[in-house]
């Protein structure tokens, strides 16, 4: 599948004014993403975000932080849905 020149355009606009500092500053930022980037299990996009992590100074116990909120926020996900499917 290929966005047509258009659509990469938009979505490119779209995803570099999410990246600019202008409301969450840039560790924040790449803390956000690596959370969004590891809740979608996208292994390049969290890849990307460790990189960014690390270039904004962010520290590996922050990193752990993030994955184990992702983890809590999985197995919950996970609970519920069993909860659901018992009832």
């Amino acid at each position: 599948m290929k966005l047509s020149k258009k659509q990469q355009k938009l979505y490119s606009d779209f995803y570099e004014s999410t990246c600019k500092g202008e409301v969450l500053d840039l560790k924040t930022e790449a803390l956000v993403g690596l959370s969004a980037a590891m809740a979608m299990n996208c292994k390049p996009c969290t890849s990307f975000y460790i990189k960014s992590c690390k270039s904004n100074n962010v520290s590996t116990d922050e990193i752990d932080a993030v994955l184990a909120k992702v983890m809590a926020v999985a197995a919950g996900q996970k609970r519920l849905q069993a909860t659901e499917a018992f009832e």
